[in-house]
Parts: C-alpha cells; structure tokens; sequence
C-alpha cells in the first residue's frame, strides 16, 4: 500500500456507497486523529480501536442522514506526489460552508474551521463535504 491515509478515505468512501454500517482499517495516529476531526464535525458516527500492537485496527459507524450518506464525497489533497500547504490568510470555507478542509498543523490535525479561529496554517489533508 503506498499511502495509508488514501486507502482510508476510499474504504469510506466506498462503505457508504453500499450503505455498510461500519468500515474498519488499520490503525495508525494520524488516521486515528484524522477520524476523530470527522467524528467532531459529524461526518461519521461512533469510533473504537480494536485487537492489540500490530493487529490494531479502527472501526469507525457510519452515519446516514434518511437513506444518504452524511459524507457526499471526500477527496485526498494533500498526495505524496504533491504536497499542499496553506498559509493561514488563505484558509476558506468549503463548499459555502457544508464542508470541511482536515489541516495538518504544527500544533495537531484539525479542521480549517479550527486552524482559522487559532491562526494556523498546514498541510490540506482532505476534503470532505
């Protein structure tokens, strides 16, 4: 697997276009403080880790709204090849305010609403909306 953190946000993506309840994933602090700014903002549900040291995973309850999904679309920005950094001046809302940009900042992940408020700026993770 070549980036851990796309392959999270397709196994969402992709539970929630066949209406799967929960996805679970491999364990790893980023994805682990990834999904709780998700979980913060409302996008999903409940979050539990399981099992123990390298057979750690997360499972993550996905949340509908009615028969929709309460993520419409959630892309990677950020990629391996191309990283993208914001400057806090730049910071903006996502889809007029229906979605959220996910920062990576010096003082932790966060969503741009957050960085905004505490003047910070990073690299643009994703974006969900």
């Amino acid at each position: 697997m070549v980036d851990p953190i796309s392959d999270m946000l397709t196994r969402i993506r992709n539970a929630q276009a066949v209406n799967h309840e929960t996805v679970e994933f491999p364990y790893s602090k980023v994805k682990f403080e990834i999904v709780k700014v998700l979980e913060k903002e409302g996008f999903i549900g409940q979050i539990e880790t399981k099992g123990r040291k390298i057979n750690k995973t997360i499972e993550v309850v996905l949340k509908y709204e009615g028969d929709k999904p309460a993520i419409t679309d959630i892309d990677r920005i950020s990629k391996q090849g191309r990283r993208l950094y914001i400057k806090k001046n730049e910071l903006r809302p996502i889809m007029q305010g229906y979605g959220i940009s996910i920062i990576s900042t010096s003082s932790g992940i966060m969503s741009n609403k957050e960085a905004r408020k505490k003047g910070l700026g990073g690299e643009v993770i994703c974006q969900v909306w």
